[in-house]
């Protein structure tokens, strides 16, 4: 058991730290918690894209991704699309405050959360560069057990990530009373959204 804690370890350690990274993911879960809305569905959503994007990743997947390159150029097409138009909405947030404060006064939809949810994590070519990739390759220092517990520790450092960032958000319900706090989120998401659009773009033009 204690040899397999060293692998399970560094899983957690280099799936946070790829986890954390300021992200798509993230800023949509970041804004769910806030607004308290659907935060275990989209935490649940983004943790089980992950898991699953990690084991495939170590069982292999990952060359067999990095030898489909122009599948991989329209995925990143097809997100930094997603992206841009995402940002967009967020920026008209934020210069109509009304709007968005009229919008938050409904229930909101769990539907389109969770297709937001998962166009913001499957369209993102970053997420299986990080997950399949590059954690499924690290992966291939570890054999039987061990290299279960690396993968399994990465998994566990995504949970504790986005369940503690959609339910810990509400610590700064206090600040976001202020409306101006919902239009500097709102213009951050859209600066984030559209520079990750824009990266994803140059690399499939220079692919």
């Amino acid at each position: 058991m204690d040899s397999l804690f060293l692998p399970g370890l560094q899983g957690f350690l280099l799936g946070a730290s790829l986890i954390i990274a300021i992200g798509a993911q993230n800023a949509f879960v970041l804004r769910q918690g806030l607004l308290r809305r659907h935060v275990f569905a989209v935490s649940t959503i983004c943790f089980l894209s992950d898991a699953l994007l990690i084991a495939a990743g170590v069982a292999g997947l990952g060359s067999v991704i990095q030898a489909m390159p122009d599948t991989l150029r329209y995925i990143t097409v097809g997100g930094a699309l997603f992206l841009s138009v995402y940002g967009l909405l967020a920026f008209r947030r934020a210069l109509h405050p009304s709007q968005m404060q009229a919008s938050e006064a409904k229930a909101g939809g769990l539907a389109a959360a969770i297709v937001t949810c998962l166009g913001l994590t499957f369209l993102n070519p970053h997420v299986y560069l990080d997950t399949v990739v590059l954690l499924g390759g690290l992966s291939g220092r570890f054999a039987g057990e061990a290299r279960l517990a690396f993968g399994l520790g990465a998994a566990v450092a995504s949970a504790v990530w986005f369940y503690g960032l959609g339910y810990g958000s509400r610590l700064l319900q206090p600040l976001f009373a202020r409306p101006i706090a919902w239009r500097v989120l709102d213009f951050a998401i859209a600066a984030i959204m559209w520079l990750i659009a824009a990266s994803l773009l140059a690399q499939a033009i220079g692919a």
